[in-house]
């Protein structure tokens, strides 16, 4: 038995909610573990229940719960397991939310708005939690809302290593769907060796959700592959959109990168028939099979949230793991 193995079985709890139990397995089987007996079900009002089937006294607890829809529920259920665990006198307990529920809620855009991925970060520690780690927050400002360590897992090199191998280098050009994604997309460009930079100037109705028209591209994108980047992709509107002005501005081809593919209806559809030549995502979030089309590649973030979790526990360096990316 390795030494890690060792102390993770005798220190380390990695327990899971139901959200995407084949995230949390894969995970799992990285770390050289097995996930924690759970009991967990839902009473006929809708109220959840959890229990833990072996003693967490004195351990490190990870609970892993992605937030697909409807995400309140897996949201409510990853509350009250940190609860749970930290009423049964664990030492610490690290929630891991690959996708933070409620990150586009991170500012106040018009009076009279909640600032809801602050609230999220209260509850968290309000339930018992001592840290968060999470891949891709929509904005960094994030992480200053949780009063406690905060993870920033980051899948640029993930997505970018393998998007090297399908394209040629020298002719790649890096787009951002909208400004507000520029630095994200030099971050990218680096990754690419030194890409240059393009974005897609969109508009949106503040009180409209999940809806945004593409209008022109500020950038030389004409005879070259695109890569179009972006931390989520939700009803696909956006992106589908971006692509349609990338190639009339005569792009040759266009793959499409995202962390979390939320796929909400009818996005599925509108990426198939987009134009793209791929879309490439990672499993943040589960993706049903009816979600799933010939051009998508999922790739597993499961690599790189074990890692993680290992440098945590082991009270090692998580900013090792991105090359020297804060």
């Amino acid at each position: 038995m390795s030494e890690l193995s060792h102390s993770i079985d005798k220190k380390l709890v990695l327990a899971s909610g139901r959200a995407h139990p084949e995230l949390a397995a894969e995970v799992a089987r990285e770390l050289e573990t097995e996930l924690l007996p759970m009991s967990a079900y839902d009473f006929a009002n809708g109220e959840i229940y959890v229990r833990s089937g072996e003693s967490v006294r004195g351990k490190d607890v990870f609970i892993i719960q992605s937030h697909p829809a409807p995400l309140n529920n897996w949201l409510m259920e990853q509350l009250i397991m940190c609860d749970s665990f930290k009423r049964a006198s664990a030492r610490r307990v690290t929630v891991v939310s690959p996708f933070y529920p409620y990150a586009r809620q991170d500012k106040k855009g018009r009076g009279r708005e909640p600032i809801s991925a602050r609230l999220v970060a209260d509850l968290y520690k309000t339930s018992g939690a001592d840290r968060i780690m999470s891949v891709d927050l929509h904005t960094a400002q994030i992480q200053g809302f949780f009063d406690g360590p905060v993870d920033h897992l980051f899948a640029i090199p993930l997505l970018a290593d393998y998007i090297r191998t399908r394209v040629d280098a020298d002719n790649i050009t890096v787009v951002s769907p909208d400004t507000g994604r520029v630095r994200v997309a030099e971050q990218w460009a680096e990754r690419l060796g030194g890409a240059p930079l393009a974005f897609v100037h969109k508009s949106r109705d503040l009180t409209v959700p999940n809806q945004a028209v593409s209008k022109t591209v500020v950038g030389q994108i004409e005879g070259r592959t695109c890569v179009l980047i972006d931390d989520m992709i939700d009803t696909g509107g956006t992106i589908a959109g971006a692509v349609r002005v990338l190639k009339d501005a005569g792009a040759k081809d266009v793959i499409i990168a995202a962390t979390h593919a939320v796929f909400s209806d009818p996005a599925a559809q509108r990426l198939a028939e987009c134009g793209a030549r791929e879309v490439v995502v990672t499993n943040t979030l589960p993706i049903p099979a009816a979600k799933r089309f010939d051009s998508l590649t999922v790739l597993s973030i499961a690599p790189l949230i074990a890692r993680a979790i290992k440098e945590v526990f082991e009270d090692g360096s998580v900013t090792s793991l991105f090359d020297g990316q804060a």
